[in-house]
């Protein structure tokens, strides 16, 4: 969102806050994702994210399981040209068995629409982290 607090205010700034994101998750869909990253342990899970993208706040109301979605302990992935054409898809939410919460150079390498989620190990309420395409932490509010 773009907040102008003074006319002094440096074109860096500004294209700081005009790059600000905010993810707003649905409890349930928390719960779903937790749920089904516990379900795919020791492997790594794979969903997809959807809900809506306004003025640089992304809500997240459903998940979908990926048609021939594949994962082991240190990748999971899908084919994405058998994705029918939605524009609800956001983005992507995959775990990481391993305990970290940091984007791989293959997460980064293959980011797909607008936001990465990642949940690490041991899955709690407290275990999900939001990326952009570039790599930075988003925030992430739960609701």
């Amino acid at each position: 969102m773009l907040k102008i607090h003074s006319d002094k205010m440096s074109k860096e700034s500004l294209k700081l806050n005009q790059n600000e994101r905010e993810i707003i998750l649905k409890k349930d869909v928390r719960d779903g994702i937790l749920s089904y990253s516990r379900m795919k342990y020791p492997n790594e899970s794979i969903l997809i994210l959807r809900g809506k993208s306004k003025k640089g706040i992304i809500t997240i109301d459903g998940l979908v399981i990926p048609p021939f979605a594949y994962g082991g302990s240190t990748y999971s992935g899908f084919p994405h040209y058998l994705l029918p054409a939605d524009t609800s898809y956001v983005g992507i939410v995959h775990s990481h068995p391993s305990g970290s919460a940091k984007q791989s150079l293959t997460d980064q390498q293959n980011f797909w629409s607008l936001i990465s989620l990642i949940v690490k190990y041991p899955f709690g309420d407290d275990d999900i982290f939001a990326w952009d395409s570039k790599g930075n932490s988003v925030k992430l509010t739960v609701i």
